[in-house]
């Protein structure tokens, strides 16, 4: 059912005690309150108002249509705060998806600022490494790593995600450093499930590696972790592996080698005439954090 405009028409008259004084704060004239009035009563087949020359007098119907109009009318009101308020102040719930490696290495552990910033957000944190539907399970933001993303989708571009290959230094004593890109042939690879072929390029050079992985798995983590523990040979997102290489724990192999496709770490959201303040700002905050110059050589 309908809320009829005529309700709030009819709170205001009663309250205001004179057509005139719900005219004015309607915004309309004197007679169409009136005319508005008859009508509800009419349709009604009820008397809500007695009528006199100075005010008018709610019948004892109308004063008990008025009290139940008035708590419906103050929780549209409400109900409307909220709506608009999603909009201008970050507000409200925001369920975000990410990468499981990314997220946990670069989005976590700065959440606390951003809660901190954003105390009325009711943040729902979700780590997935397929790409979810962001309108089939209601994601209003999410952090994607590919090389394009589909035009139905606002992308903003928070750096690239280099793919080199890496080792510990514990394997390459054990097996050798590869010299020549075949050598990779008789080595010990590790990917995921899907991440087979390596599509590699140095300059103009480009080859396509499709090895069985040493160990098989459906986790990218898994294999980040099997490359440290020394086991074979990985390729790896810079912002997978950029604080191993540093401290040593990892080293490059084949340093003129890298993943051969331009991908892009984005935050994307649908499109909408009208984004929530709080995907804006938490879009605003990934930006902020989301340094690629942290795990660049």
């Amino acid at each position: 059912m309908a809320f009829d405009p005529d309700y709030a028409l009819f709170v205001a008259v009663a309250d205001g005690g004179s057509l005139s004084a719900a005219a004015r704060g309607l915004g309309i004239s004197p007679a169409m309150v009136s005319k508005r009035l008859q009508r509800l009563e009419n349709r009604l087949g009820v008397s809500l108002v007695h009528r006199t020359t100075r005010r008018l007098v709610l019948t004892e119907a109308g004063a008990r249509f008025r009290d139940d109009l008035a708590e419906v009318v103050a929780a549209l009101g409400a109900a409307e705060a909220r709506v608009t308020g999603a909009r201008d102040a970050p507000a409200g719930p925001l369920r975000v998806s990410a990468p499981t490696s990314f997220g946990r290495l670069h989005v976590a552990p700065h959440l606390g600022a951003f809660l901190a910033a954003y105390p009325a957000v009711d943040l729902r944190f979700d780590l997935s490494d397929r790409f979810v539907d962001l309108l089939g399970e209601r994601v209003d933001c999410a952090i994607r790593i590919a090389r394009a993303v589909p035009d139905a989708l606002v992308a903003h571009r928070l750096g690239e995600s280099r793919r080199i290959l890496c080792a510990a230094p514990a394997y390459l004593a054990d097996h050798g450093q590869p010299a020549t890109i075949r050598d990779l042939a008789r080595h010990r690879l590790l990917a995921a499930d899907g991440q087979m072929p390596w599509r590699l390029a140095a300059g103009s050079r480009n080859v396509a590696i499709d090895h069985v992985s040493h160990v098989r798995t459906n986790s990218s983590e898994m294999v980040r972790e099997l490359a440290l523990g020394g086991v074979g040979i990985a390729l790896r997102s810079l912002w997978d592996v950029g604080d191993a290489l540093r401290d040593g724990r990892l080293v490059r192999v084949l340093p003129d080698w890298e993943g051969s496709a331009e991908v892009g770490i984005f935050a994307v959201h649908l499109r909408s005439p009208m984004v929530s303040a709080a995907v804006g700002a938490f879009v605003a905050f990934l930006h902020g954090t989301i340094d690629p110059a942290r795990w660049e050589e």
